[in-house]
């Protein structure tokens, strides 16, 4: 016969068995339901990411990824939308569902250098009236903008530097940017031009953006020719698209305010190419020729790039300096690298005047084999 003290054993492992069982069946239904929400959101179809053009009372206009547009409605709890928001839409019927939050990461820096120069005039050789002309035009404007109003007059939004490969363009914009303590974004021009419609553009608009916000810049487009060439009544789709990206750089420019402490500074080797429409008064107005240094100029860039090589006391920088005629500043800077790179091959500690000849005549060799292969292509 079953005591009481076995009947309440018999109870309490019992009750146990249940409680642990009812657990074990909870954790299994949370577990199920969670499944069954993960492959419900996995059976949903997609959102797509476009772009608000306009917008009207409960309705919009959107610009969906391959450029066509539509008006739509927006759904009654979606937050306030304004032009030029990304929004998330259902694909059947294109309804907005929400907004998406702007990135303060611009697309555009995945495009562009952006940096605080340290480049000093004292690193600039050879180009006296371009410095003035630059620091006139760009330095002044952004250190001493009261000096213009005080005479009434607005100072160029931009300048265009134009001459041979490698005589210090690029330079003159770093060391103007840092001068006047301004954020530097470099680009080149052909970068500006994308694969799909619009794209260019929108790309052009957001750098005028970034720039806006990290005031004072200077915007340095290099190669512009690539982007401004002389427009064609007839082209492919992809010379269309250059256009459409081109005017709206041009558009930029102009704006319905002074573009303030934003500069542009352009850059190219192909002033013949370049439409004029970039040129004229009110945009990129003053052009600075940036040519091949003279010789003096030949003989202040080398002592630049050679202050900081030891040198062998035969060496006599103004007689090298005339075996380099007609060179330009980066030819002058390669001359004193591969004088170096003679020396480290010997195993020297100082370099010699023999080794400034030998690099004089491998740079001069290059140069014409480079003049002969441009002749053959």
């Amino acid at each position: 016969m079953t005591t009481q003290d076995e009947i309440s054993k018999i109870m309490y492992t019992y009750t146990a068995e249940t409680n642990q069982l009812e657990q074990e069946n909870r954790i299994l239904r949370e577990t199920v339901s969670q499944l069954k929400n993960e492959l419900d959101r996995y059976r949903q179809n997609p959102l797509m990411v476009c772009e608000i053009r306009e917008i009207n009372g409960s309705n919009a206009v959107i610009k969906i990824p391959n450029g066509n547009m539509f008006h739509v409605n927006i759904a009654s709890d979606c937050p306030k939308l304004l032009s030029g928001d990304s929004v998330l839409v259902e694909q059947k019927n294109l309804t907005v569902i929400s907004k998406l939050d702007n990135n303060k990461k611009f697309n555009v820096e995945k495009f562009v250098i952006m940096e605080k120069p340290t480049t000093s005039w004292d690193e600039v050789g050879g180009l006296y009236n371009e410095v003035r002309e630059v620091k006139e035009v760009i330095e002044l404007p952004l250190l001493k903008p009261e000096l213009f109003k005080k005479i009434g007059i607005t100072p160029p939004k931009g300048i265009l530097l134009y001459g041979p490969p490698g005589t210090g363009k690029t330079l003159l914009a770093k060391a103007v940017a840092a001068s006047t303590n301004s954020t530097f974004i470099e680009i080149v021009g052909s970068e500006l031009v994308q694969k799909f419609i619009g794209e260019g553009a929108k790309l052009v608009k957001e750098i005028f953006q970034l720039a806006k916000e990290k005031a004072p810049t200077i915007i340095f487009i290099d190669e512009i020719d690539a982007l401004a060439a002389t427009r064609v009544e007839l082209g492919t789709s992809g010379e269309r698209e250059v256009q459409r990206t081109f005017m709206q750089f041009l558009a930029e420019l102009d704006g319905f305010k002074n573009l303030g402490n934003v500069k542009v500074i352009g850059c190219t080797n192909r002033m013949d190419i370049l439409d004029p429409a970039i040129l004229r008064p009110g945009r990129l107005d003053r052009l600075i020729e940036v040519p091949n240094p003279d010789d003096a100029g030949v003989y202040e860039i080398l002592k630049i790039h050679a202050k900081n090589i030891k040198l062998h006391k035969s060496v006599d920088l103004a007689e090298i300096a005339m075996l380099m005629n007609g060179f330009s500043g980066a030819e002058i800077k390669s001359v004193c690298t591969e004088a170096g790179y003679f020396a480290i091959r010997d195993n020297r500690g100082k370099v010699g005047k023999e080794d400034f000849f030998s690099a004089v005549t491998k740079v001069k060799c290059e140069e014409e084999e480079t003049d002969f292969m441009k002749v053959l292509g």
